[in-house]
């Protein structure tokens, strides 16, 4: 089986800055994309950021230039640097992670998420 498990949410003034992680453990052949979303209270769960295995990052228009994705490939885990956070990127964070198990074929793996909160 395969878990996701996410560390480093919680309460930060406006201005500051969080590292959120994901860490990948299980029996895993390899981990292909490895995304960010989030949801806040009463809206859709949208794409934060994503990372391929080989390093090519893609942003919402929402957190360019303030949030950084990142993942070290040796240890299955991924990396979402948030500086200069605002009120409403408020939610929680959940990361997920498309990987194989067996040859050729992709699955999809949920971490259990992990809030983040932004006082004014």
């Amino acid at each position: 089986q395969v878990q996701l498990v996410e560390s480093g949410g919680g309460l930060v003034q406006a201005g500051g800055s969080l590292r959120l992680s994901c860490a990948a453990s299980g029996s895993i052949l390899t981990i292909n994309t490895m995304r960010w979303y989030r949801q806040a209270p009463g809206k859709q769960r949208e794409l934060v950021a994503d990372i391929t295995s080989g390093g090519t990052t893609n942003y919402a228009d929402s957190v360019k230039g303030r949030f950084t994705i990142s993942r070290d490939n040796a240890k299955n885990t991924v990396f979402l640097q948030m500086n200069s956070l605002k009120p409403e990127d408020t939610a929680v964070y959940s990361c997920n992670a498309a990987l194989m198990r067996t040859f050729a074929h992709i699955e999809n793996y949920w971490g259990q998420g992990t809030q983040v909160t932004v006082s004014s």
